[in-house]
């Protein structure tokens, strides 16, 4: 593994559920793990007996007073600061590059194989020399000089082998979005903001200016339902409903984002990107004007 990268867990009040780690080493990594802990998480003494320097504790409201949390609530049960601080935390640490996780992921997994043919998420397509994955992702992060990589999620292949996402495999092609796991570079600095849709929020702000964020379909990453476990940004939700999640992003973007109802049995608000009005695009060159 690259001598100059790690892997930071953000995590808050689940010392005992930490999943991320295990499917780490499943899935072959050998590198450093950190764990991102906030100065307001009850349960700090906890971490620090359970997994000792590599706790590593930041002061939330110092690094809130310098982010953009896109209220005036005051509340801070976010991932939001925990992102931005990350960076810092890099820096001291002398790397040049590191991961950004959850800490509820289940597994690491090969959504297609390498001719872009669809593959479940058995046992089968668990990615298993995770190290080589990610030193070829940070790889293409440099050569690219994007803000950041990321793996696909679960509901990002809704549809199956017919869905948006395996047509973008197939086609060679990625998203231009980037959620949940961030590979960083601390050269190329990202400012998250909102205590909501922290990553959708930026990539799409970031993304009007002009910032390559990406997600490559072919990886993908498993994890618990966003509300169905007790600790991180949880209670966020559950005190302030999914709606302040979604309207979040269209307060930051009202000229490409929207909400619409989203799910088949437990329907719910959800945020919608218009990206024909949300980046900017190369435009074939049989456009182009004869000067």
């Amino acid at each position: 593994m690259l001598h100059d990268f790690a892997a930071f867990v953000l995590t808050h009040g689940r010392p005992k559920k930490l999943v991320t780690l295990k499917a780490l080493r499943a899935s072959g990594y050998t590198g450093r793990i950190y764990l991102i802990v906030d100065d307001e998480d009850a349960t700090i003494e906890d971490y620090i007996k359970k997994f000792g320097d590599d706790v590593k504790v930041f002061s939330k409201a110092e690094v809130a007073a310098r982010c953009d949390s896109g209220t005036n609530s005051g509340k801070r049960g976010s991932i939001l600061f925990a992102r931005n601080w990350a960076f810092d935390l890099a820096s001291s640490l002398g790397l040049k590059h590191f991961w950004q996780l959850d800490d509820d992921y289940t597994q690491f997994n090969w959504s297609s194989d390498n001719q872009g043919r669809y593959l479940n998420t058995t046992k089968s397509s668990k990615i298993k020399n995770l190290d080589n994955v990610l030193a070829a992702c940070i790889q293409f992060l440099e050569s690219s000089k994007a803000s950041t990589v990321a793996f696909a999620q679960g509901g990002d292949f809704i549809g199956g082998a017919a869905g948006k996402f395996h047509q973008l495999t197939r086609q060679g092609r990625f998203a231009r979005k980037a959620m949940n796991s961030f590979l960083c570079c601390t050269e190329r600095r990202i400012s998250f903001r909102g205590i909501f849709n922290e990553d959708v929020n930026t990539y799409v702000v970031d993304g009007m200016a002009g910032k390559l964020f990406v997600t490559i379909p072919r990886l993908r990453l498993s994890q618990a339902a966003t509300q169905s476990q007790s600790g991180g940004i949880t209670e966020l939700y559950l005190d302030c409903g999914t709606y302040a999640k979604a309207m979040t992003t269209v307060m930051y973007a009202p000229s490409c984002v929207s909400v619409s109802m989203m799910g088949y049995r437990s329907r719910r608000v959800h945020h919608r990107v218009a990206w024909g009005n949300a980046v900017p695009r190369i435009i074939s060159q049989k456009y182009q004007k004869k000067r």
